[in-house]
């Protein structure tokens, strides 16, 4: 790949504080990053969501892996008009999910759990401990099945509703598609692309991803993957750029890596 790269697109929301590490990058390597997310996610309508026979009052507590699960959460209790009781759980992955849930509900510790691993399997120890309870797990349409393959293993008793959707984030004609690398987290961004540009060529082009699900997406669809993470030398998305960035040979007209 050409040293002198110039473009990078990060397929998710711009980051919404300054002191985002991929800000740091663009300044040190001179390099343009866009935020452009290569899915979106759309809500399940109520009308939808009556049609899966759910009932969110027979559950006792309710599982949450994702901020937007929240959101789509509470957006459905107010559409459909249900008052949640004060006495419902509620079980986080991780904790900044946990305090997230403040937007909607006071924060109890009797009533808010989380790991501080921030992992499924330490989540279903707490959920094990609460194995009386009725859980509901609000998901995406396209979602991971570990949490739940968890659940059935301990045989606890769970209902799983869709209230929002993953869908492609269609490019439109007049959009440039001109980066030298593509960060992608997740096997729906690179379902995005393939649709979006059936005949994508990857030549010179990077690609980079984060977690092994979506770096196996890279290669099912006969493309290069060159930049991983996480990994022990770099844990995060940023930290392996970066490192790949350093390993490119320096533009002898910039002066720049």
């Amino acid at each position: 790949m050409d040293s002198n790269l110039k473009k990078i697109l990060v397929s998710q929301p711009e980051p919404k504080t300054e002191k985002s590490p991929y800000f740091d990058i663009a300044e040190k390597f001179g390099i343009k990053i866009v935020f452009r997310p290569f899915i979106k996610i759309d809500p399940v309508s109520a009308k939808d969501f009556r049609a899966q026979r759910i009932n969110i009052l027979d559950h006792t507590a309710v599982i949450f892996t994702a901020k937007t699960g929240i959101d789509h959460f509470f957006r459905l209790c107010e559409e459909l008009r249900i008052q949640i009781p004060e006495t419902m759980k509620y079980f986080c992955v991780t904790e900044a999910i946990a305090v997230y849930l403040q937007k909607y509900t006071i924060f109890r510790k009797r009533k808010i759990f989380y790991p501080a691993s921030g992992r499924t399997e330490d989540l279903i120890i707490y959920i094990n401990k609460h194995n009386k309870e009725t859980f509901l797990v609000p998901v995406s349409d396209v979602h991971k099945e570990d949490l739940i393959k968890a659940l059935d293993d301990k045989k606890i008793k769970y209902d799983k509703a869709i209230m929002y959707r993953t869908v492609s984030n269609d490019f439109t004609a007049d959009e440039d598609f001109d980066y030298d690398i593509l960060l992608f987290f997740s096997p729906m961004g690179i379902a995005s692309l393939m649709k979006n540009f059936p005949d994508f060529e990857q030549n010179g082009t990077a690609i980079g991803t984060f977690g092994p699900t979506t770096a196996k997406a890279v290669r099912d669809a006969g493309l290069r993957l060159d930049i991983e993470a996480p990994t022990p030398e770099s844990p995060s998305m940023t930290a392996a750029l970066e490192k790949y960035l350093k390993s490119l040979p320096k533009s002898p007209k910039s002066g720049k890596k």
